[in-house]
């Protein structure tokens, strides 16, 4: 029934209350076979009766246990109960490492039961005295499977467990019945419990990848103390313990690193061979192929968008630009009908005035004044505009022949001093212009520039050509370490003086190069007094004391330079076969051309040298 609705509240209805469904249960289970007893008995269940049944239901387990006794049990040598298969002894091999403590309990009773010393001894057996009786490998084996420490050690070096890992041919013809037992009979030394199962061929990606992940991070339990070669309890002294447990570590840490290695054998073999990662492999590869794809069709559809856009402006662009020069068009024809009446007007304007001044015999009395005025009327058609032709000509059709001559006198004289005025200014600016070029860098007389710097340039310009580092830098270097004038010059005033002279006409060119060419013959060709009167040096001889003076052409120079490559310093008579093969030079040419070049070379290296210190820094 429903509660009574509360004083100043109702009760309203907000959902009609869905009918009851009857569900059939099934009870199960010895508890609730208890209860009907219970029932039955109408008492209620005391905790002795609990324990009873459970006792009871304990006996019956062990009364269905079935042992499968060891055939060799009595051959068995105690002293090797480390090599013994411990739950073959007590008649569990095929439960192992899965039997409980209670069967393990029940299987050690009913065997001791049987094989007793006391038993055997009463029924007339021979009884081995000491440790020595098979029935100890029994009490060993019961002393590791009922320790936990001790049972877990002896299951990782379980004897009949398989080790063994399938191989890649073997996997790729049946691969899940070749691997899935491999993989459940592993899968007991992990220390997750309820590790995921190799799936079928139908496993999803996620099912796959959670198989793989979990064996690629396996976590085994395993350990190999089982198999110490050594007893730490049979030390004699305390060095002797830590020596053993040292040994131990290092053997069971080898055995671990090995198991893991196996582990991880398995894995990658079976990844290598599963069908499943081939299929994953190829259904990426083709998502990321229809990926890029999609990618490359929405680039290309952008790109076509971009270029309809694209194109859309250049027809906008087009259309403005012909609109544009169609009005330009327009005001040019414009201008152009414009400038052709305005040209016809003053052409009628002159043609008017040349009339009006003819019909006056151009206000003269004798031809020479005639034709004199005559030239001035040209002046004045050429230079006034159509505005001043016209007030000319209506004044000069009113007036007199007298106004008329002194208004186009007046107006002559105007003209005359307007041209004057601009005679006078071109010639002005004439000057000016010359003076700036002569206060620039003019030849021979700009500031800061004399003749010896002017030919420094040009053989500087000649020595490093286009192409060199810095070319400028080193030019100016160079001028700067040679100059006599003891100007600095920088990259930036060589730069403008080379501009300067590469302006000037040839005949100012030739008479450079003439003037610097008498100045090498004049620095050449004169000879100290003090040369004169000395005696011929011991490396010249007498015949080719006089020399060459004419400068080198470009063919001399490359013979030159041929020679002293074919010809070492340690070849005998060198400089008379370098002159041999320089025809029209002697020796003393030869060795006198080395030393400028030895001269130059250095000049060149030192100007470099200087322009990289500076970007060094």
């Amino acid at each position: 029934m429903l509660l009574e609705a509360k004083d100043g509240e109702e009760t309203a209805v907000f959902k009609a209350v869905a009918a009851s469904v009857e569900v059939l249960v099934e009870p199960v289970g010895r508890w609730f076979e208890a209860y009907i007893r219970r029932r039955n008995r109408n008492v209620s269940a005391s905790f002795q009766e609990l324990e009873e049944e459970e006792e009871s239901s304990e006996e019956s387990e062990d009364e269905e246990l079935q042992l499968e006794e060891h055939p060799m049990l009595r051959t068995l040598d105690p002293k090797d109960w480390k090599n013994q298969d411990h739950y073959a002894v007590l008649g569990l091999p095929h439960l192992r490492y899965k039997a409980t403590q209670k069967q393990i309990k029940a299987a050690h009773k009913a065997i001791v039961l049987k094989h007793h010393p006391d038993k055997r001894k009463a029924a007339g057996e021979q009884i081995v005295e000491g440790d020595n009786d098979y029935f100890t490998c029994i009490t060993k084996a019961i002393e590791i499977l009922s320790d936990p420490v001790k049972r877990r050690a002896f299951d990782s070096v379980d004897p009949t467990f398989d080790n063994s890992v399938p191989s890649k041919s073997e996997g790729k013809e049946n691969f899940f019945e070749v691997f899935a037992p491999v993989f459940e009979r592993n899968a007991r030394w992990s220390s997750k419990m309820h590790g995921p199962s190799l799936g079928t061929m139908d496993s999803s990606f996620e099912v796959v990848d959670n198989f793989y992940y979990f064996w690629y991070n396996f976590d085994s339990w395993r350990e190999f103390s089982y198999l110490d070669e050594e007893e730490k309890e049979k030390a004699e002294c305390r060095d002797e313990r830590r020596w053993i447990e040292k040994q131990n570590r290092a053997s069971r840490a080898q055995r671990k690193k090995e198991e893991m290695n196996r582990i991880r054998t398995l894995v990658d073999t079976a990844y290598s061979c599963d069908p499943r990662i081939k299929k994953f492999k190829e259904e990426e590869k083709a998502r990321k192929e229809a990926e890029k794809k999609a990618k490359a069709e929405a680039k290309k559809k952008e790109q076509e968008e971009k270029e309809r856009a694209r194109q859309a402006e250049l027809e906008v662009a087009r259309l403005a630009k012909e609109k544009e020069e169609e009005e330009a068009r327009q005001a040019a024809l414009q201008a152009k009908k414009e400038k052709e009446t305005q040209k016809k007007a003053i052409k009628k304007e002159r043609q008017k005035l040349r009339t009006t001044c003819k019909n006056w015999n151009y206000f003269a009395d004798n031809e020479a004044d005639s034709v004199k005025m005559m030239e001035e009327v040209e002046k004045l058609c050429d230079r006034l505009e159509l505005t001043s032709l016209q007030s000319l000509n209506e004044m000069l059709a009113s007036a007199s022949k007298e106004d008329s001559k002194a208004e186009v006198e007046k107006q002559v004289e105007e003209v005359n001093a307007q041209l004057q005025k601009e005679r006078e200014a071109e010639v002005q600016a004439r000057q000016a212009a010359r003076s700036a070029e002569q206060a620039s860098g003019g030849v021979g007389g700009g500031k800061g520039w004399n003749e010896d710097d002017l030919q420094l340039l040009i053989k500087a310009v000649n020595l490093f050509p286009a192409g060199t580092n810095a070319r400028w830098e080193v030019i100016a270097n160079y001028m700067n370490l040679h100059s006599s004038s003891g100007m600095k010059r920088t990259a930036k005033d060589v730069i403008n003086k080379a501009k300067n002279l590469q302006k000037l006409d040839p005949l100012q060119k030739d008479e450079i190069n003439k003037k610097a060419y008498e100045k090498f013959k004049k620095e050449h060709t004169s000879v100290p007094p003090s040369v004169d009167n000395a005696l011929p040096s011991e490396r010249f001889d007498a015949s080719g004391s006089e020399g060459n003076s004419t400068p080198w052409t470009t063919e001399e120079q490359k013979l030159l330079e041929q020679a002293l490559k074919s010809y070492p310093v340690s070849t005998p008579e060198r400089w008379e076969k370098i002159a041999a093969a320089v025809p029209g030079r002697s020796k003393k040419d030869c060795m006198k051309r080395y030393k400028e070049l030895v001269e130059m070379v250095k000049a060149k290296k030192a100007a470099q040298e200087q322009v990289a210190a500076k970007n060094k820094k």
